[in-house]
């Protein structure tokens, strides 16, 4: 899952007005007629819900009104879809890494030494959630919807082996043994079957690798842009001397580019562009830095559009096509979700 509390400047933004410079030229500008519709007006038959009083700090919607997510109770944290608890673990452990194979929802357990392991279980089916594995070696989590990657019957994860090269573990959605190639180099899975060497947004050049074909892609950003791959498109954050100038998106190869959003515009979620077509972006406001809220957006590459979704989000979050967002406050929080599969 990729959560961001919105209203807060991405880091890597700061970092990357350092490299500012002069502007390369801007190849293709959004329109200035541009028209912004309301997510009622642009996807009127889309799936989606306002939901209140969830009773659980949602990590994944199975779709617009079925959460899974966890309940701290003081003693415990405990994993619950709707209303059926799957695990509980002590109050120090934490479930991550969510996402849905089939009819198979999969998670990673970590413990308070570190110690992580991968579960599955059937949400909907009633069986007792199973280990797939603890044998996770020293597996790496950023934090998107790429740290478990689930393909060819098996899910699969990177691991840290020392400072040259990365495993690329894998395991059967079925439960066996763990398999384990090395990929020379510091690699972070991507959509598969690909890997890709920037793993938070980066200056310079980004490879992208198939693992299948050994076939790279090697994208190179200007002196003033901080760029995020997947291998279908790229975010490009170009910067000025005054900070976040404009946000790009072109493909890998540096064809189709063109500006979805200018100044004080940021990424709402790390993935970038949701399904390969949706980005989501937020617009604080001036008094985001008081109440901790701003405007989200997403624009559809597709359409070459942005529709508008709220003024003041609190927190994003985007997994399995999935897009949730929240409002309100502590005391009176609303869940809106839009299931972007549908649009």
């Amino acid at each position: 899952m990729t959560r961001t509390r919105i209203s807060l400047a991405v880091a890597l933004l700061a970092a990357a007005a350092l490299l500012a410079g002069a502007l390369p030229e801007q190849e293709t500008a959004v329109p200035a007629t541009a028209s912004r519709l309301t997510l009622a007006q642009a996807w009127p038959h889309a799936a989606r819900a306002d939901l209140r009083d969830l009773g659980l700090e949602p990590l994944l919607f199975l779709d617009a009104t079925t959460a899974a997510g966890t309940v701290d109770d003081g003693a415990h944290t405990r994993l619950v879809v709707g209303e059926r608890e799957l695990r509980r673990l002590p109050a120090d452990a934490r479930f991550d890494n969510l996402t849905m194979a089939g009819r198979d929802l999969l998670w990673t357990e970590t413990a308070e030494d570190g110690r992580t392991e991968i579960w599955t279980a059937r949400p909907r089916g009633g069986t007792a959630p199973r280990r797939l594995t603890a044998d996770t070696g020293n597996i790496l989590l950023y934090g998107n919807q790429y740290d478990l990657v689930v393909a060819e019957g098996r899910v699969h994860w990177a691991a840290a082996d020392g400072d040259a090269s990365t495993e690329i573990r894998s395991v059967p959605l079925a439960g066996g043994t763990v398999r384990a190639t090395v990929e020379k180099g510091q690699w972070a899975l991507s959509a598969w079957p690909w890997l890709t060497d920037d793993v938070g947004g980066q200056a310079g050049e980004i490879r992208l690798r198939n693992m299948k074909t050994g076939a790279e892609q090697r994208v190179t950003a200007g002196a003033a842009e901080w760029t995020m791959c997947s291998p279908a498109w790229c975010r490009v954050m170009v910067m000025s001397g005054d900070g976040l100038a404009r946000i790009d998106l072109m493909r890998p190869d540096g064809s189709q580019r063109h500006r979805i959003a200018g100044p004080g515009t940021q990424a709402a979620v790390n993935d970038v562009a949701v399904l390969d077509r949706f980005e989501v972006l937020s617009e604080p406001r001036p008094d985001s830095d008081l109440t901790g809220t701003a405007g989200l957006i997403v624009h559809d590459v597709r359409a070459g559009r942005t529709v508008h979704l709220t003024v003041a989000a609190d927190l994003a979050a985007s997994r399995d096509g999935m897009l949730w967002w929240s409002t309100g406050d502590r005391e009176a929080t609303v869940w809106h979700t839009l299931d972007l599969r549908t649009v």
